[in-house]
């Protein structure tokens, strides 16, 4: 990658510009010019690297989600995933190295959907579904520093049953189009408002209370980590004692080494585990060498815990809270 591509990607995954023309100020600010930098995004979405440029919404503040997981029967894995990825409310599915061998991450417009979504993913696989809410999110989703000396701060926020926002009919048109991502024209907000039935202005303004209230984690390019060549990835979890987990999960979210760090519920007596972060790396022994520093550095040498390695990536996109259709009409 070059030194543009990588600025471009590195720089712009939080520090997106909301304003009518937003590729031509990142080209000013790059030092280039608008049609380089769009040429540039489209680019890295063909090859994979770029998956949109748009917002990641605050887990649990619009709409709901989870964590799940079920156990595949040997010979069955490539027929259940594909079951499991057809699910429009899934938007990651992963197998691991575990019992529990495949995991994903199902988001609907509200608690009743998300049951539903989830007992027809049970009806349609004949496996039991553990789901895992989130309950304290300590690092999410808040870019992915190429570089490894630019890591955003911890974003500490307990899950409270107040949190959640109901959005109104033309906010949920606008996610309804915002969830896709943003075109990749001179001009994506005034595109995006002829898609939700709003003017370019309201957009603009929309966003960036959004984005204050917290409701956006952020805005900017999003990218994938496998394609960016860190193609080993494993999901460290711990069952630590609860009134541990906030000190714990705190000093786990400053280290340079995690890109993801959350409390959520246990499922016992299936899944004890309450403390889960996510490493990524270059090479297999990367990540455990980092996964064994952090367990000796940070006291948790005897604190039960469990390593699943990332085999394969079935799905990867961002989070659908709501059908496009019940978007674009509702």
């Amino acid at each position: 990658m070059d030194n543009f591509d990588f600025r471009l990607i590195n720089e712009f995954q939080r520090d997106f510009p909301l304003e009518p023309q937003p590729f031509a100020e990142i080209a000013y600010r790059l030092c280039a010019d608008e049609e380089t930098v769009l040429a540039a995004l489209q680019r890295l979405h063909a090859e994979g690297v770029v998956s949109r440029v748009g917002a990641v919404f605050a887990p649990r503040r619009v709409g709901a989600s989870t964590l799940a997981a079920l156990a595949a029967p040997p010979g069955q894995m490539d027929e259940i995933a594909a079951s499991v990825s057809a699910r429009p409310e899934v938007n990651h599915n992963y197998e691991r190295e575990h019992r529990y061998n495949l995991w994903f991450v199902v988001t609907a417009r509200d608690e009743t959907h998300l049951a539903d979504a989830l007992a027809a993913i049970e009806r349609d696989t004949g496996c039991q579904v553990i789901s895992l809410p989130l309950e304290h999110e300590f690092y999410i989703d808040l870019g992915f520093d190429l570089a490894g000396v630019c890591k955003a701060p911890c974003s500490t926020r307990r899950i409270e049953s107040g949190d959640l926002r109901e959005l109104t009919l033309p906010e949920q048109r606008l996610m309804g189009t915002l969830q896709h991502g943003l075109a990749l024209t001179p001009h994506p907000f005034a595109r995006l408002g002829e898609q939700a039935g709003m003017d370019e202005p309201e957009i603009i303004a929309t966003l960036k209370r959004w984005r204050a209230e917290g409701l956006i984690k952020r805005f900017g390019v999003v990218v994938r980590h496998h394609e960016l060549g860190y193609t080993a990835n494993a999901m460290v979890v711990w069952d630590l004692p609860d009134d541990e987990v906030e000190r714990i999960g705190m000093a786990l979210a400053a280290e340079p080494e995690v890109t993801l760090c959350y409390r959520r519920r246990r499922h016992a007596p299936e899944w004890p585990y309450n403390l889960f972060c996510m490493i990524h790396g270059r090479a297999r022994d990367e990540v455990e060498a980092a996964a064994a520093s952090l367990r000796q550095r940070l006291g948790l040498s005897q604190v039960p815990y469990a390593v699943l390695f990332s085999r394969r990536r079935f799905k990867q996109r961002g989070a659908h809270y709501m059908p496009q259709a019940e978007a674009a009409h509702g």
